[in-house]
């Protein structure tokens, strides 16, 4: 997903990742390295912020403290990491990801109200890949006045839900209506429904999506349009939550849906005062035996929004505040943390592509330089990597990556295809290789980037690495708001030349089998169009073809050795320079234990936190 579309956690617009050796919730003793052990390329700090010596204590309020409120509070629009984390106390879906310092086990999708994961031997799904056959969780609960059973038919709403015409989510629709039968004509027609409460409530009970069924109170069907490996992460997806009736009473996400949320998790939402607090109280439906993945440790959380990034380090270095809500560590806190060896620190590997040079291989300019491969190739070298790593805090938040698909994901096989020393870019091969290509005497290349941020010191790195291959970078500033729209997802500013290169960001909606959200939305050049992420007009029928391989295997060899062929061809054509994945720092109070990194959300997972007794 790009970076504009979900979630900007830190100053960086970094996301995720966190994997070591400790039990989720359980009572086994984190191992492994002290604050700031990278355990490593792209291992982690295992034993910062486990903290999990011990049988967990319940009771107590846990305090977490912040800068700005969710971008939505309703399951059918809500796109932030910070709203993920939120949402991951009250919410459930089919499935979700454990929370777990085992990378193997964080990547893959389990059972949440669903009792199992479907199979073709368990009967789950059928045997031409198609139909899957979900069973529920008889002991789930809304938390309504008295309290029933979360149902398919809830499930069912919830997906109706997700196609209505005010949410302001981006692209989440996109996943359900490629993959599930009749799900793009149900979003097209709902599309028409006027927009108030009676309208919406007609159609979404009037009208049926044909690939989706409750069978019976216990029973979800889902018919698909072709087989997919990645349907169960897919379903794990917040987006796929279940919804109550009462929902229907409320335009998704208004002023008083916000006030009336109801939940079927470990905790209930008492208290919102918009931009300013949430409270959340013990669900007293919820049971311990209808939830693998979830706890109650704690009895309360107080999330107070405000204070800056800044602000918060101190309020949780000083123990009023425990946890990060929608910030991270300041880079200048972080080398005082790491030498000391604070153990409230943990650093947390990002396996998302971010951020990374593409071009406009449709650019006019330089007699249409940039959609030559030759010259493409040739500048792939000239970007010092690890100069553009200390922008955003050095070698211990960053890696240098050299390809499209990250590690953390599925198809990740290392490559280097175009390597310098130390990966500090090589300006003589890159001149040699221009003049090869037929510009002996180098270019001048429009550079359009974001004036917020870090964005002008990433275009400035990239300007001096260019200057020394002996191409001129001339810099085109954007507002944050006009970037994607004025600029990258322009066809009119591609073809015309308004810009040559730029530097976005790509964060992954999944990790694990995630070459949906990934190779195929950057770089399946059959969907090239108006408003398409694919910037450059990147077409290449191999590519396809590996694409369409890897979405309808079932078996995620076969899933991963198509993405791998994908990432290496891709990388051959050189439509963009990847730069480095970036790492989030987080901190937490001293008496907070078993704050386990959660990839979903680049945050702690709440509902598995308990804190020191008689704290």
């Amino acid at each position: 997903m790009v970076a504009f579309k979900r979630r900007l956690v830190a100053a960086s617009g970094c996301t995720l990742l966190a994997f070591g050796v400790a039990a989720c919730g359980g009572s086994t003793p984190a191992t492994g390295g002290g604050a700031g052990d990278q355990g490593g390329s792209y291992g982690y700090n295992q034993k910062a912020n486990v903290n999990a010596v011990g049988e967990p204590t319940k009771g107590g309020t846990l305090r977490i403290v912040g800068n700005a409120d969710v971008d939505h509070l309703d399951t059918a629009s809500a796109y932030y990491t910070t709203s993920y984390s939120l949402e991951r106390t009250f919410t459930r879906q089919l499935f979700s990801y454990p929370t777990s310092t085992d990378k193997d086990k964080a990547l893959q999708a389990v059972p949440d109200v669903a009792t199992e994961m479907p199979t073709k031997s368990n009967g789950g799904i059928s045997s031409d890949g198609k139909t899957y056959t979900i069973h529920l969780r008889p002991d789930v609960m809304w938390d309504t006045t008295p309290a029933r059973p979360v149902t398919a038919q809830d499930f069912v709403r919830g997906f109706k839900r997700l196609c209505n015409p005010t949410q302001n989510s981006v692209g989440a629709p996109g996943y359900y209506e490629d993959t599930i039968l009749g799900m793009k004509d149900y979003c097209a027609a709902f599309a028409k429904v006027p927009q108030n409460v009676a309208a919406f409530r007609t159609f979404i009970t009037g009208h049926d999506i044909s690939g989706i069924r409750a069978v019976d109170p216990s029973t979800l069907q889902f018919s698909l349009t072709a087989p997919a490996g990645d349907f169960t992460n897919i379903l794990a997806l917040p987006f796929s939550s279940a919804a109550p009736v009462e929902y229907l009473s409320y335009l998704p996400d208004d002023a008083g849906f916000r006030q009336h949320t109801i939940s079927d998790g470990p905790y209930s939402i008492t208290k919102y005062v918009p931009s300013q607090s949430y409270t959340l109280d013990r669900d007293l439906a919820w049971k311990q035996s209808s939830d693998p993945l979830r706890h109650q440790y704690v009895d309360h959380i107080q999330v107070t929004l405000g204070p800056d990034e800044n602000g918060v380090q101190q309020q949780i270095t000083a123990g009023t505040q425990d946890l990060e809500w929608d910030t991270t560590v300041p880079t200048s806190n972080v080398p005082g943390l790491r030498s000391s060896a604070d153990p409230r620190l943990g650093i947390y590997p990002d396996f998302s592509t971010n951020p990374f040079l593409v071009f406009n291989m449709q650019s006019p300019k330089n007699h249409g330089a940039l959609g030559k491969v030759a010259v493409r190739r040739a500048l792939e070298y000239a970007v010092d990597k690890v100069a553009l790593g200390q922008i955003y805090g050095g070698p211990s938040l960053n890696t240098p990556l050299n390809q499209v698909i990250p590690p953390g994901n599925v198809g990740y096989e290392k490559i280097n295809p175009y390597p310098t020393k130390d990966n500090k870019g090589d300006p003589a091969k890159c001149k040699s290789m221009l003049a090869s290509a037929g510009y002996p005497n180098g270019l001048t290349l429009t550079d359009v980037y974001r004036t917020s941020g870090k964005h002008p010191d990433v275009y400035q790195s990239v300007q001096a690495d260019f200057a020394k291959c002996g191409v001129k970078v001339v810099g085109k500033p954007s507002a944050a708001s006009d970037y994607y729209g004025k600029y990258l997802s322009d066809p009119t500013a591609a073809k015309s030349g308004v810009w040559d290169i730029s530097e976005p960001g790509w964060i992954p909606d999944w990790y694990g089998n995630n070459g949906r959200a990934i190779v195929e939305p950057l770089f399946d050049g059959r969907t090239y169009g108006p408003g398409s992420t694919d910037w450059g007009d990147y077409n290449n029928d191999k590519v396809n073809a590996d694409i369409d391989t890897a979405l309808a295997a079932t078996d995620e060899t076969e899933t991963g050795a198509a993405l791998h062929a994908a990432d290496v061809q891709i990388m051959k054509d050189a439509p963009l320079i990847p730069f480095q994945t970036q790492s989030t720092p987080l901190v937490r109070s001293t008496r907070v234990h078993n704050a386990i990194f959660w990839p979903l959300s680049v945050q702690y997972d709440y509902t598995n936190v308990w804190l020191s007794p008689n704290s």
